[in-house]
């Protein structure tokens, strides 16, 4: 019998066909686009016969799936919380042999983090071996919340809270934060709560270096809904039914609020005034660098912060 987490995530995966795309996907070999190199760069085989067409459906019950020669199998759904400590790294292949993230977890199934910590930052880690899911919590465009406590040096002021609010432009665009207070003053450093949402590389670090702060420790606290609580450090727990069916509810949210807003600048033109059709003849002249305007330039860019 399916259990409630496997069915609040994997409604389409009883059918007995699924796109070969969504197999390997959900396998963790990263997302769509790049399980469909992995096809046309005939890595990918089914029943030992190279996969050439990136329409093709598989059944995973019948039919042998390999990558590399290497067979995939489905397996059961995991999910964990992790409190990540510093001194781990979140990738699964560190050719500098440093101790990973994922090895914390006493389970043989493919794991693998969802979005990033860099090495010395520590807190809150989902660990998963579903892939379709881990990537579409960790991708931009779903801007998934993240909370982090920052403890800095020095005492940011109000204008600091601005610009950082306002944004910073490094070479991968412009880097912001969503919310920030002050928690407490120690001493001559300062902790502060800071939302995000891009999830850019290094984000939190590097935007407080440029408005001369430094980052002395950086924890997360909560993913979207999950929230860190008092697991301790090195510790982690199964994700419960709840917060996993709350991760795919603000991950369909955040889809259609994104397909919706798509459409604003086709549906936001003023009413006509006057007579039925404006009042007045057309000029020929295209109004459409005016609507281009008024797209939003907020679109915000997952990775470590």
């Amino acid at each position: 019998m399916v259990g409630p987490i496997e069915s609040a995530l994997s409604n389409d995966d009883d059918e007995l066909q699924i796109r070969l795309q969504k197999f390997l996907a959900a396998a963790g070999f990263g997302s769509r686009r790049k399980c469909e190199e992995y096809i046309t760069d005939g890595r990918v085989t089914i029943d030992g016969k190279p996969a050439v067409d990136l329409g093709v459906k598989v059944d995973p019950r019948s039919q042998t799936v390999a990558v590399d020669g290497e067979r995939i199998k489905q397996e059961k759904k995991k999910y964990y919380v992790l409190h990540k400590p510093p001194g781990y790294v979140c990738t699964n292949h560190d050719p500098g042999g440093r101790p990973r993230a994922v090895d914390l977890i006493a389970d043989d199934a493919r794991l693998f983090s969802v979005g990033r910590l860099d090495e010395n930052s520590l807190g809150l880690l989902l660990i998963t071996n579903d892939g379709e899911l881990a990537n579409r919590l960790a991708h931009p465009r779903y801007a998934v919340p993240r909370r982090y406590q920052v403890h800095v040096a020095g005492k940011p002021n109000a204008e600091t809270f601005k610009q950082l609010r306002e944004g910073v432009w490094f070479n991968e665009g412009k880097f912001f934060v969503n919310h920030i207070e002050r928690v407490r003053g120690q001493g001559n450093s300062t902790i502060l709560e800071i939302e995000l949402r891009q999830g850019r590389n290094r984000e939190i670090r590097r935007l407080f270096a440029r408005v001369g702060h430094k980052v002395m420790k950086l924890q997360r606290v909560t993913f979207g809904p999950v929230k860190l609580g008092n697991l301790g450090m090195g510790k982690y727990r199964p994700l419960r039914e709840g917060e996993l069916e709350d991760l795919k509810k603000l991950v369909q949210r955040q889809k259609a609020n994104r397909s919706g807003g798509s459409k604003k600048p086709t549906s936001g033109k003023r009413k006509p005034t006057g007579k039925k059709g404006g009042g007045r003849k057309s000029s020929g002249k295209s109004t459409g660098s005016k609507h281009s305007s008024m797209k939003s330039s907020g679109r915000r860019g997952r990775r470590k912060p």
